[in-house]
Parts: structure tokens; C-alpha cells; sequence
């Protein structure tokens, strides 16, 4: 979205609520100037006045113009500084650019989804825009994975997700305390307990890149075709444009021609994890 013809300068979008979603993790909603538009996937680049600016996919629903949601892991400079802000704060704006999922290709399927840690973010904004079109779709199936009870994020989504028909969740942990009754282990043991309609079936892979390897692998075991494999693949990104060549991932550029792929589009590029 461009300001006034400018592409390089951000809209404006003040803070109307912090959420703290665990101990690194917080959601911030956002109110912007005007109404926003983006499509599930998609991201923006969010820029503190003066400091800097990071990419970002959207949490919330792509149907709300009015306000987002986006969260924010503390792993840096500037995310860290991000951290900080409380409601009144006003950051900057530029997008959405990118390439988001493909909704009319999950259109009558079985929709499984392996996600892990802050990956949960653009997940959260394609489970809602899956709900909108539940009825034009058999099943929907969330696996997340997180290190500890405490770091899974977005708590009441899994109850609100279990209570719609067709939708299911499972939740592991890597390391359980005494209050935990799920799953233990990494993100992609939640594939062995479920059962899947492999001719019927796309999946979606969002989260920690040796996660996403080694799920991509796990689905490719059990029959996944390579193009039916959906990858988010937020790689280093900088300007947003496909002008600075910071996420180059083979021949592709991630923030101009992703970041969502199929595995099938990637698999034979360098260095994809």
C-alpha cells in the first residue's frame, strides 16, 4: 500500500492493546489510519519511527478492515524495543505484499496443518479465514507444537476451534510440567495420531525451520504430494520488494514471489531451511 504515490513510506497504525501471549511472545492490535486490506499469508513490514522496521504476517482475520492483530517474538533489537510499547504507542505500516495461501485449492479438502512456536501467527489468520468457508471444506486438523505449556500461544484458540464441526486440535510440548495432560515431544508426533485422506488432503507447514524440514519430510512419508505440501517460508526479509535480494532463496525472491510455496516449487532450490 503506498502513501501518497510513495511506496518506501508507511501508513500509520496506533496500538490499542498489548497481549501478552507467553514470556517472548506478545499480540498487538493495531488500528490504522484507514481501513486494511491483505490476504491471508500475505505480510507487512511494521516500522518503530527512527529504529527500524521487521516483516510480519498478520494474526487476525483477513474479513476485519478496521484493526489487526500481529505478534511479535522478542528476537532482536528492534522487536525487542517493540516489545515495549504499550497502547497509544503509534507505529508504521507498509503492505501487504507477498503471496499468501491459496484458498480455492482447499476447496472440498481435508486441510492439516503442523505448525510450531510463533509460526502459530500466520496460522492463526488462515484458520480464520478457514472458518469462513468451513462449510466448502471436509477437515480441518491443527498440530502445534511448543517448548513448554507456557510458550503455547494463543491458549483459548483450541478450545474455540475444538467447539466448531470439522475442526480439530492436538497440542505437544517439548517439556511437560505436572498440569500438562497433551502430547510430549517435537511438532511432528502429532502426525502419527491422526488420520489423513491422502487423496483428499493439503497441508500447511508454518513454524521453526528445522520443524518445518523435518515435518515436510514426515508428510512426504506419508504420501504428501510434493504440490500439495504448503510452506511458509519468512526468510530474512528486508525491503518487501524484491529490491534488496536479502531473502533470495535460489531463484526466488521470498517477499515477491512467497512467502508462501509449494514444496514442489522449492525442494530443488539451495539451502531451503
Amino acid at each position: 500500500m503506498a502513501v501518497n504515490g510513495n511506496i518506501y513510506r508507511p501508513m500509520k497504525a496506533v496500538v490499542e492493546k498489548v497481549i501478552d501471549e507467553s514470556p517472548l511472545i506478545k499480540t498487538f492490535v493495531l488500528v490504522p489510519e484507514r481501513a486494511f486490506s491483505f490476504k491471508t499469508g500475505e505480510f507487512i513490514e511494521l516500522t518503530l519511527d527512527g529504529i527500524g522496521e521487521a516483516p510480519f504476517t498478520p494474526s487476525s482475520s483477513p474479513l476485519i478492515k478496521e484493526r489487526f492483530d500481529v505478534t511479535i517474538m522478542k528476537a532482536g533489537y528492534v522487536t525487542e524495543l517493540m516489545h515495549k510499547l504499550e497502547p497509544g504507542a503509534v507505529l508504521g505500516v507498509r503492505g501487504p505484499y507477498g503471496r499468501g495461501y491459496p484458498l480455492e485449492k482447499f476447496i472440498d479438502k481435508e486441510v492439516i496443518i503442523l505448525s510450531g512456536g510463533c509460526g502459530l501467527a500466520p496460522i492463526r489468520s488462515l484458520l480464520y479465514a478457514l472458518i469462513d468457508i468451513k462449510d466448502k471444506l471436509r477437515k480441518v486438523t491443527l498440530c502445534y507444537g511448543s517448548k513448554t505449556p507456557q510458550d503455547c500461544i494463543y491458549k483459548p484458540l483450541f478450545s474455540q476451534l475444538n467447539q466448531i464441526d470439522n475442526f480439530s486440535t492436538l497440542r505437544t510440548v517439548d517439556f511437560a510440567d505436572r498440569y500438562w495432560d497433551e502430547h510430549v515431544g517435537v511438532a511432528t508426533v502429532l502426525l502419527d495420531h491422526i488420520d489423513i485422506d491422502l487423496p483428499n488432503a493439503v497441508a500447511v507447514v508454518c513454524g521453526p525451520p528445522v520443524m518445518m524440514k523435518y515435518g515436510t519430510m514426515k508428510l512426504l512419508e506419508k504420501g504428501f504430494p510434493d504440490h500439495l505440501i504448503y510452506l511458509s517460508m519468512e526468510k530474512n526479509m528486508s525491503c518487501g520488494l524484491g529490491k534488496c535480494g536479502h531473502c533470495m532463496l535460489g531463484g526466488y525472491f521470498v517477499c515477491r514471489d512467497g512467502p508462501v510455496f509449494t514444496y514442489d516449487e522449492i525442494k530443488d532450490q539451495p539451502h531451503i531451511w
